[in-house]
């Protein structure tokens, strides 16, 4: 009596790469029509509907970069994003290093405090961030988006930190003091270059948040400061809905984000190896 033949590692393999296939175009898509929008005029993507665009045209483009009003949206993004990175950072190692290295009354519970902090929804905090920027003179200021991307991003990147400094025996620490290094010398020289790959994992998540996040940094500000989520609802008019600029806009928020994946895209590996992302 035959018995049946066992599937061959190839047989075993195709449904794997049928679903990954799938998923991946299921990722794609929302972007390559994105693009595809971008670079097509109002009148045909109203009145067509096309894979590919029949006048492909740069326009829109031309207009976000040229405009005033448009293109200094995403300068007042990348300021206040790259102010709350390093303020986030400044704060987060040294409250990361104490949480790995020390015991001390109530720590689990002040850890668990931050993660609590990054649970709550931002629309919580608009109205008592308003009034207290307002008093102060901070608001439509970079600074004041900047402050209060700080509640969210600070306890995820303490957390994240916190996981990559666990992994870094103690016995390093004991011995650069032995060898004569002041603490500030060795968590500069010493310490902060092994866990490197954990700050750019945290870096990468406090740019995410925040040049995402669109309440808080709409109710922040106004005119000055204001980011480019908050520009792009400018495209409805008494006209109807700007439908290329509004996709041309879009496309561009994209590039500063691939460029960051780009920079970390080895760290988030090891994040994602470590647990901790």
């Amino acid at each position: 009596m035959s018995t049946p033949l066992s599937p061959t590692k190839k047989e075993k393999r195709w449904p794997s790469l049928v679903v990954m296939t799938l998923y991946l175009l299921f990722m794609v898509i929302p972007i390559y029509w994105l693009i595809v929008l971008s670079i097509k005029d109002n009148t045909e993507i109203m009145n067509s509907f096309s894979v590919l665009p029949q006048e492909p045209t740069l326009k829109n483009y031309r207009y976000i970069l040229t405009d005033y009003s448009w293109y200094v949206g995403y300068i007042n993004s990348s300021i206040y994003v790259v102010l709350n990175m390093v303020i986030s950072l400044l704060l987060a190692l040294p409250a990361a290093y104490a949480f790995s290295r020390y015991r001390f009354l109530g720590d689990k519970h002040v850890f668990f405090w931050f993660l609590t902090n990054r649970m709550s929804p931002g629309a919580v905090y608009v109205l008592p961030f308003f009034q207290l920027y307002s008093a102060v003179g901070l608001f439509d200021t970079h600074w004041a988006v900047a402050f209060a991307h700080c509640l969210f991003n600070v306890p995820l990147a303490i957390w994240i930190l916190e996981g990559f400094m666990s992994g870094v025996p103690k016995e390093i620490d004991e011995t650069a003091y032995i060898d004569g290094y002041s603490f500030p010398r060795f968590f500069i020289t010493v310490f902060i270059p092994l866990i490197r790959s954990g700050i750019g994992v945290a870096a990468f998540f406090c740019f995410m948040f925040s040049w995402v996040e669109l309440l808080i940094a709409r109710t922040l500000t106004s005119t000055f400061a204001k980011p480019i989520a908050a520009a792009m609802t400018r495209t409805v008019s008494a006209t109807g809905m700007d439908w290329g600029a509004l996709a041309a806009a879009g496309a561009l928020t994209l590039i500063p984000g691939a460029v960051v994946i780009w920079f970390v895209r080895n760290h988030i590996a090891k994040g994602f190896a470590l647990g901790r992302v």
